[in-house]
């Protein structure tokens, strides 16, 4: 072969070999650029699974149509499992209740994107303010005629909880009873429900003498018992906690991040949006949120641990 056809044939293949690394990489880039092809939400369970997931389905188009991908939105079985999830990647968003986020942080699963907000409460009716706010508080709920007056009276008793990483089902109350002097755990019954509704109505049915739940689970279920706050009343209300998350895997990109945090503030202030998110977790909001501020979880979280060692 002639010289000159040699050093043609080794530029081309020099060039092509350049073109197509250059092609790698862009492929690379964009597949690491953090902005995905679709979006997988997913919540946590704080009524029955299916009955969550019907609430929170027009999610889906309202996010689709704002973020120009589709959305595919489901319910997890527990905290735990949406943490893993996310940690696995098979979940690109969660709404994470405080202990929840603070575990799936640590575990590098999860940034806090959004908090949400809610209106207050009155007390001991249970009944919606017109204010919005940022915290809510956990509470324990006994049967009126169960002659429990007060927390002291808890011990021996049957009490349902939620899952050991849940805020108010478990971590808040279990935490300060225990700086007051009961050790949970050790001194009483414990039964794990899925849902605080379920809660609510095992201490209704007497399954349970007490449960611990956010303030108010009543309301979740005083559609089909309109005398369920007559019946079923709080002895003890625990210290302020963070309003749950919307939190993000740490590899959606910044510019995703805020395209998204943006729609869903945008779907908290629409009409067609807010009845939504009231249905799901009676969310009336969202605002943008640091790290730092569920540091009171991680202190309740480390007393609720001794606990249980």
């Amino acid at each position: 072969m002639p010289k000159f056809k040699k050093f043609l044939v080794g530029a081309i293949a020099v060039l092509g070999t350049a073109f197509l690394a250059g092609c790698s990489n862009t492929t690379k880039k964009q597949a690491d650029s953090g902005t995905p092809k679709s979006l997988n939400v997913q919540f946590v369970p704080s009524v029955s699974a299916n009955t969550l997931e019907t609430k929170a389905k027009p999610l889906e188009k309202m996010l689709s149509k704002r973020l120009g991908i589709p959305v595919h939105v489901s319910v997890s079985t527990s905290g735990n499992a949406l943490v893993e999830a996310m940690k696995s990647k098979k979940v690109d968003v969660g709404f994470l209740p405080g202990d929840d986020y603070v575990q799936a942080h640590k575990q590098h699963a999860a940034d806090v994107l959004l908090q949400s907000e809610r209106f207050g409460l009155t007390r001991p009716d249970g009944n919606w303010t017109k204010k919005l706010v940022h915290t809510f508080h956990s509470e324990i709920l006994v049967r009126k005629d169960s002659g429990i007056k007060s927390w002291k009276d808890l011990k021996g008793k049957k009490i349902s909880i939620q899952s050991p990483t849940s805020t108010s089902g478990y971590i808040f109350p279990v935490a300060e009873l225990k700086e007051k002097g009961l050790d949970v755990p050790r001194s009483c019954k414990l039964v794990t429900t899925t849902g605080h509704d379920q809660a609510v109505l095992n201490v209704l049915n007497k399954d349970t003498d007490a449960a611990f739940v956010f303030e108010d689970a009543r309301n979740n279920v005083i559609k089909d018992n309109p005398k369920i706050k007559s019946q079923v009343v709080p002895i003890y209300y625990t210290t302020e906690i963070p309003n749950d998350t919307i939190s993000v895997i740490p590899s959606l990109s910044k510019s995703f991040r805020e395209k998204l945090a943006n729609a869903f503030i945008a779907i908290g202030k629409s009409k067609e949006g807010k009845k939504v998110i009231e249905q799901v977790y009676s969310h009336e909001g969202y605002v943008k949120a640091k790290d730092s501020d569920y540091d009171t979880v991680r202190k309740y979280e480390k007393i609720a641990e001794s606990v249980k060692k």
